[in-house]
């Protein structure tokens, strides 16, 4: 039972916080310490501890070299700082540096045995944290290319424009707006405005805020103080204080509450926020990126976004385009992909025959480039052959042809633009029934239509009303 005890390495130059510490843990753990940061680095080498307790002001080498160290050769290794009131400053910087938490001095017994557990629930655990780190599934590390801008890829016109407005916005140190549907790669514009910046060697912090959960989202932006609400055990630093002197970027903007976009509002105003819990103001030096897939103009008519915070976030706006309406970039884009995951799949290099290169084109693309990007390593992974044909696609790509063909035999003046749009609605209207099991109200829903349209355009386009098993039948 003894081995199975995890290992907790305090780090401190006090030998009264290091006898204390030992005291309070050895009940549960097994405690080792180190007096300085040059022996910490040793014993984390040798010993694996499953946790390390680090104080910031050390000798010979300070705290955050040794947590720098560390995370360096053991990123697996979980890291609570230790803080005394006046550097807080520096604990922000050893949480922007990789630590997982941090506790002050003089430190609160419970908050401390809770800090430790999470830290410790965090990492994996089953076995020593060699064992630990060799069982993790670890997805291949890929090689970073170099686009026509940064990692991204444009060749058409309006990329090209893009570019060149992301190089002017990044000397602007002002809030901006980055509006497009999902996949479009709004959150790669938003590092190139920051790595374009004057504030590229300092913090970029994304937060995706539909991902998480709206008790939280306000604590996660500005942190809260201890006891500020049931299981706020110790005090948190929110993502603006890490941001500081940096950019962060807010995703899926859209999605925050009322309550929050006024705290939000009040941050751009005056820069400076509240932790929850506490009545004193916080100033930090960040510059905020938002993004969204919604349209926030319709969400202020609904009353679901506040118009003034819109202004203040799109002071300058950039609105992405989808991948249909670049679809010039779209042969680069299955290139500069496949180069990419070449490396892990032992150095395949797909190639596209022309078939497959033109189906490819004249698909829509509803997840726009992430989804270009996931059909190419589904190919990598899953292909047996290195020259990808028509029929290797995925079946929704291939099965997209059929308005394409039509359009083609429309403007070849093969059919008349009658029959096509007699084509395309038939076709539109079996699917969204098949889809549905032929309930017309949902079919209707889903094709953003009433029941009565649906029902009358079925009657002239002489679609049945029942699947056709049930036509057989009767």
């Amino acid at each position: 039972m003894h081995s199975e005890r995890k290992k907790i390495l305090v780090v401190d130059d006090e030998p009264g916080v290091r006898d204390s510490l030992t005291l309070l843990l050895k009940g549960n753990y097994d405690v080792i310490t180190a007096e300085d940061g040059e022996e910490a680095i040793g014993q984390v080498a040798e010993l694996q501890p499953d946790v390390v307790i680090l104080d910031l002001i050390l000798p010979k080498v300070d705290g955050i070299e040794a947590l720098k160290s560390i995370r360096k050769s053991n990123p697996s290794i979980p890291i609570v700082i230790l803080s005394a009131t006046n550097t807080v400053k520096s604990a922000v910087q050893a949480l922007k540096c990789g630590a997982v938490d941090y506790i002050s001095k003089p430190f609160d017994v419970e908050e401390l045995k809770q800090v430790i557990e999470s830290a410790l629930s965090s990492s994996p655990d089953n076995g020593s944290q060699t064992n630990r780190a060799e069982s993790l599934p670890r997805k291949p590390v890929l090689p970073e290319y170099s686009g026509d801008f940064g990692p991204m890829i444009g060749k058409a016109p309006s990329m090209k424009e893009l570019f060149s407005k992301i190089k002017h916005i990044a000397k602007c140190d002002t809030t901006v707006l980055i509006s497009g549907e999902s996949g479009t790669g709004k959150e790669l514009v938003a590092r190139l405005i920051h790595s374009e910046s004057e504030r590229s060697g300092a913090p970029f912090i994304p937060i995706n805020c539909s991902a998480i959960p709206e008790t939280l989202i306000e604590s996660e932006l500005f942190g809260h103080e201890k006891g500020a609400f049931t299981t706020a055990v110790g005090r948190r630093v929110g993502h603006f204080e890490l941001a500081d002197g940096g950019t962060l970027f807010l995703d899926e903007i859209g999605e925050l509450s009322l309550q929050v976009q006024v705290k939000l509002l009040r941050f751009l105003q005056e820069q400076e926020f509240y932790r929850v819990g506490s009545t004193v103001p916080r100033r930090v030096d960040v510059r905020v990126v938002a993004a969204t897939n919604r349209n926030l103009e319709e969400a202020i008519k609904e009353g679901r976004f506040r118009e003034d915070l819109y202004y203040r976030l799109n002071v300058i706006g950039l609105k992405l385009p989808p991948l249909r309406d670049r679809f010039e970039d779209i042969p680069y884009l299955a290139e500069f992909f496949v180069e990419k995951f070449s490396s892990s799949y032992k150095g395949r290099k797909l190639q596209f025959s022309q078939e497959a290169m033109n189906r490819l084109v004249e698909y829509n693309w509803p997840g726009n480039v992430r989804e270009l990007e996931n059909v190419v390593e589904s190919l990598m992974a899953l292909s047996t052959k290195d020259l990808i044909e028509e029929s290797d696609l995925p079946e929704k790509i291939v099965s997209n042809n059929h308005i394409s063909d039509l359009a083609s035999e429309t403007v070849s003046g093969r059919i008349r633009f009658e029959e096509a749009e007699r084509r395309f609605e038939t076709e539109i209207i079996l699917k969204a029934l098949r889809k549905t099991n032929y309930v017309q109200t949902r079919a209707a829903e889903l094709l953003g239509i009433s029941r009565r349209i649906l029902k009358y355009k079925m009657d002239k386009l002489n679609i049945s009303d029942k699947p056709p098993q049930h036509q057989k039948a009767e």
